[in-house]
């Protein structure tokens, strides 16, 4: 940044001018602006510290590379956690975060989560690809400039299903060592959401927009299963906890390298972190 504001001026090597915003969603690379590939960079590294390099390297869809919404989550944390320019602040929000979450959640009480302006969170998400709008409501909320990271507990109904960890540790439980499909999670439409305007097919085209974001895959991600795990430790299921544990190590090594991941990441007190530890000392050995 101190050798690019040197200049009045920066050009590529074809002469195009390269700004210093820009547009990140540019095609052309020259167009997207400097702070678009500063924000990557800073992105990639911050995903490869806590990741892996298969992480760092992704965009949408790469193949070896955890789910999008595990990237924006691991991000989202990486972010406040390394702001120190609002020190004060950020303490005041994670006690009040950890205040709330040692509450069970009713009507009227304020929304809980660890925030970021909006601004900030999509600088980091854009030039790698990530879609804020595609999470909203499942992982994330975006209101008034704000996006706020879902507590675990908020997606309970989600995850769960009516029946909630009972139900869920029922249907885990009688898996006998098949492989679990979690047909319990995501029992209700994820287009419950609130309805937005659609941009119109282009004429010609395939009937999809080129800005219109794709929905989520319907079916459970690595941090879904985490948060799932969190849920039945929560819920004192130990017996269906033992029993999901089991098949996701059967399954790969994602779903603990995520978990071990966001344990670094969560606020030392907050009762995510709690839960997460709690969760993996109950991993069989």
């Amino acid at each position: 940044m101190e050798l690019y504001s040197r200049y009045s001026k920066v050009e590529d090597a074809e002469g195009r001018e390269i700004e210093l915003g820009g547009n990140p969603e540019a095609p052309e690379p020259y167009k997207r602006g400097f702070l678009a590939y500063v924000w990557e960079t800073v992105g990639r590294i911050a995903l490869e510290q806590v990741l892996g390099t298969a992480e760092a390297r992704a965009r949408n869809g790469a193949a070896g590379a955890l789910e999008e919404d595990a990237r924006l989550t691991a991000l989202f944390l990486w972010t406040i956690q390394s702001t120190a320019t609002n020190g004060a602040d950020d303490e005041s929000d994670r006690k009040t975060e950890i205040e709330d979450e040692d509450e069970e959640a009713s009507a009227g009480k304020s929304k809980k989560g660890l925030t970021l302006v909006y601004d900030v969170a999509r600088r980091f998400a854009q030039p790698l690809g990530i879609h804020l709008d595609r999470w909203e409501n499942r992982i994330i909320v975006i209101e008034k400039g704000i996006v706020r990271l879902l507590p675990v507990t908020d997606r309970t109904e989600q995850l769960l299903g009516e029946d909630g960890a009972t139900g869920a540790a029922d249907l885990i439980e009688k898996t006998r060592n098949r492989p679990i499909n979690y047909e319990f999670a995501f029992a209700r439409e994820l287009d419950e959401r609130p309805s937005k305007p659609k941009a119109k097919p282009r004429k010609g085209g395939t009937g999809v927009a080129r800005d219109e974001v794709p929905a989520p895959k319907e079916g459970t991600t690595t941090l879904d299963r985490v948060h799932i795990a969190m849920l039945l430790q929560k819920s004192g299921k130990s017996n269906a906890l033992r029993t999901m544990l089991k098949s996701e190590i059967e399954r790969g090594a994602d779903f603990l390298r995520l978990a071990n991941a966001l344990s670094v990441l969560y606020p030392k007190e907050s009762e995510k972190k709690r839960l997460l530890d709690a969760m993996l000392l109950a991993v069989p050995r």
